[in-house]
């Protein structure tokens, strides 16, 4: 029977604990022909702890048991030793059992390994959505709640103690109570999950819109018994979304209200949006109107061209405004501006695009073309004229003076005032002559305003006035200081910047002071907005600048009538600075100079 035995057993006899007896299954854990040897000397696989306390319980008569003893490096056994008497009951040796255990040990550790395993992820699990900013919760099928994150407690106030499956239904909103309820309870029901919104009330009393979502804890083919789930705060995003949506109605009612066609488009440039008056107008609706409607709406040359611009538009992005024919709900065809520019939102780019009717502008700007075309050719034919007249006069003028040279020369007055009469004779016939020549050039100066723009060295340009106007600056013994560096280059029309220049510079040394040689300064800088000015300085005559009854700027307006001129150069300089874009300033002190500063504006292309 022991040799049949499921367990190692052997018999140890005497004091010296010699092999008596070895079973099949013991003889594995201590070897083969062990008989009559101390089991000191042939332990086999016996633990050194175990051959320790051998001797001890033989001389104690004690039962030892040894759980779970290592026995080797894969073995594990459960050791009983006992001691065993003989007829006169002095103890004749000791019993040794053994049973091995090393499947239901290596079990038992990996038990222990996995239920290490399953509190560590438990503590993660804890950890994470513990610290996450969102409540989580877990119910049965019941509906009683089993655990919630400390968060509940911070979000709502309640103390630790309180009931949660009382409390929670009264925290919620009274509005979304039932609601609520029952969409758990009908989850619950279906085995399902739920993901639904409501107000819960917050520590402070105030109400926040949260959501929660929840999902069964499934294990097949058993039905739910667990419910997981979690609540986020999105108070901010419903009250933006709520914002948005009255935003969007408050737009569209406004869109609705304009008495214009206004439209929307997708980035892929579909209309997905008319006002009402764009139906009242066109009389189509929107399913008429389709995504490319007031495409069709153009008149059919017309609508080739504008969804060539409108598809390049879409494709770049660039703003789209062109002017077209759109039919009205009558079919008459009327003008109109289209406008359309892209916002590139944070849910993706779309058009926003308006239809403004400019018929009667358009009616007007055309009638008024046409007048600006007759008042042009009006101006053109009158400029002509006056250089005809003008150039035409001279002629009879030059007559009229060689006539009285020669009539000067043959004749004898006997008048005592022959003198004086000769002398104003002449200076109207030379007034005369003066006076068609500046008309002349104020005609020709006109027509040279459309003259091309070039980039010129100033310097060069002034020495080339200066230069026609030497023999009148030897004549008054004037001296002339040029003063570029500041700004040596200038972007303007050659002949209207020697016209401007020529005509300050001869009135500078026209109107000179008797008694002092002229001083003439020619400075170019540039202003702190960076435009360029030339500043003309003389020690003339000077002027009174604010003198109403003769403008400085007037054709034919004059101050020092005992000077000969005929009041057109300023008038001259005035309007060619003038014509593009820029001003002349004047500051004047009688019988101390005067000084004019152009200030250029630099013509487009």
């Amino acid at each position: 029977m022991l040799r049949q035995l499921p367990a190692g057993v052997a018999t140890l006899a005497g004091p010296d604990l010699r092999y008596a007896f070895v079973n099949d299954r013991m003889r594995e854990l201590v070897g083969e022909g062990q008989l009559g040897q101390r089991v000191a000397d042939h332990p086999g696989a016996l633990p050194t702890v175990l051959l320790d306390v051998l001797p001890r319980i033989f001389s104690a008569g004690e039962h030892y048991l040894a759980k779970a003893l290592a026995c080797g490096p894969h073995h594990c056994y459960d050791l009983s030793v006992q001691p065993y008497h003989d007829e006169q009951g002095q103890i004749a040796g000791l019993l040794l059992l053994a049973v091995d255990v090393s499947e239901q040990e290596s079990s038992r550790q990996r038990a222990h390994e996995l239920l290490l395993a399953t509190r560590h992820l438990d503590a993660r699990l804890r950890v994470l959505t513990e610290t996450a900013p969102l409540i989580t919760y877990t119910t049965d099928a019941a509906g009683k709640v089993t655990y919630v994150s400390p968060q509940w407690y911070r979000f709502t106030g309640q103390p630790p103690t309180a009931d949660l499956t009382a409390i929670w239904p009264l925290l919620i909103h009274p509005d979304d109570r039932l609601r609520v309820l029952y969409e758990a309870e009908a989850g619950r029901r279906a085995g399902a999950g739920w993901n639904f919104e409501y107000r819960l009330r917050r520590y402070d009393g105030m109400y926040r819109w949260m959501l929660s979502r929840s999902l069964p804890e499934v294990h097949p083919p058993d039905a739910p018994v667990s419910w997981h789930g979690a609540l986020t705060e999105v108070h901010q995003e419903r009250e933006l979304s709520e914002a948005r949506r009255r935003g969007e109605a408050e737009l569209r009612f406004l869109a609705d209200s304009i008495p214009e066609l206004v439209w929307t488009a997708s980035a892929e440039g579909l209309v997905d949006y008319y006002n009402h008056y764009t139906h009242e107008y066109t009389g189509l609706t929107e399913a008429e109107l389709g995504p490319t409607g007031w495409v069709g709406l153009l008149q059919a040359d017309e609508q080739a061209a504008a969804a060539r611009r409108w598809v390049q538009s879409v494709a770049s992005g660039e703003e789209f405004e062109g002017e077209y024919r759109m039919r009205r709900h009558d079919g008459v065809y009327r003008w109109h501006t289209i406008r359309a520019r892209q916002l590139n939102a944070e849910n993706g780019p779309r058009w926003f695009g308006t239809c403004s009717d400019i018929e009667e502008q358009y009616r007007l700007r055309q009638v008024l073309q046409t007048q600006y075309d007759e008042l042009s050719r009006a101006h053109h034919n009158l400029d002509t004229f006056v250089y005809a007249a003008s150039h035409d006069l001279r002629q009879p003028t030059n007559n009229l003076r060689g006539l009285f040279e020669e009539l000067r020369r043959s004749v004898t007055f006997t008048d005592s005032e022959q003198e004086l009469m000769l002398k104003m004779v002449d200076s109207a016939l030379v007034q005369l002559d003066t006076t068609l020549i500046d008309l002349a050039t104020t005609v020709r100066t006109q027509r040279q305003q459309q003259d091309p723009v070039e980039v010129l060295d100033l310097a060069l340009v002034l020495e080339e006035i200066l230069l026609g106007l030497r023999p009148e600056i030897m004549q008054r013994g004037a001296r002339v200081d040029v003063q570029v560096s500041e700004a040596p280059s200038l972007r303007y029309s050659r002949a209207n910047v020697r016209s401007v220049v020529h005509n300050l510079v001869s009135n500078a040394l026209k109107f000179s002071h008797p008694i002092r040689p002229p001083h003439i300064v020619l400075r170019s800088f540039a202003t702190a907005e960076g435009h360029l000015a030339l500043e003309v300085r003389d020690n003339g005559l000077g002027m009174h600048v604010e003198n109403a009854a003769h403008p400085i700027f007037q054709l034919f307006s004059r101050q020092h009538t005992h000077v000969d001129g005929t009041g057109v150069g300023l008038y001259l300089v005035q309007r060619i600075v003038s014509s593009q874009g820029g001003h002349v300033e004047v500051a004047s002190t009688l019988g101390e100079g005067t000084t004019f500063t152009v200030y250029w504006t630099v013509p487009n292309g």
